[in-house]
């Protein structure tokens, strides 16, 4: 299973990137990992909120594959402890997913579309978090979740 973390704007802050990348690279122990950054459309700060989310959602859905599995992340979506998330990825390698996309939207969110072709909405919390630590988050919870699937010790319950 190959996994891809999506993120709208521009790509790591200097004060993100070393941790960013030591987790992912952490990750590809464990599966194929790769972060894909998708710029903000042209004229953006000329876009009313809901054309930006528009444009942006034109743009992810045109990246996608029909048998790409959608994670979208979003402060309304499901929260998982550490080890439903471990079991979540399981489920994916198990359903034989090819490829598992964790996407962080643009700063006003997701346009409709997304929502509806997401196969799930995961929120890491119930605060709003500046993308730059979602990205951070996001990978240090999928390396916590790749450690706890084989039982090492990085976990502590």
């Amino acid at each position: 299973m190959k996994i891809s973390l999506w993120s709208v704007g521009k790509s790591h802050e200097a004060y993100i990137k070393a941790g960013v990348e030591d987790f992912t690279r952490r990750i590809s122990r464990y599966f194929k990992i790769e972060w894909h950054f998708i710029p903000a459309p042209k004229n953006a700060g000329m876009l009313s909120e809901m054309d930006l989310k528009k444009k942006e959602g034109e743009t992810i859905l045109g990246l996608l594959e029909k048998d790409d599995y959608l994670v979208l992340l979003d402060e309304r979506g499901k929260q998982f402890s550490s080890e439903g998330l471990a079991s979540f990825l399981q489920d994916r390698a198990n359903e034989s997913t090819r490829h598992l996309v964790f996407l962080v939207g643009g700063a006003f969110g997701v346009d409709e579309g997304i929502r509806i072709r997401a196969n799930h909405t995961w929120s890491l919390s119930q605060l709003v978090f500046p993308h730059q630590l979602v990205r951070l988050i996001l990978a240090e919870q999928i390396y916590r979740a790749c450690t706890i699937l084989k039982n090492e010790k990085y976990h502590h319950k």
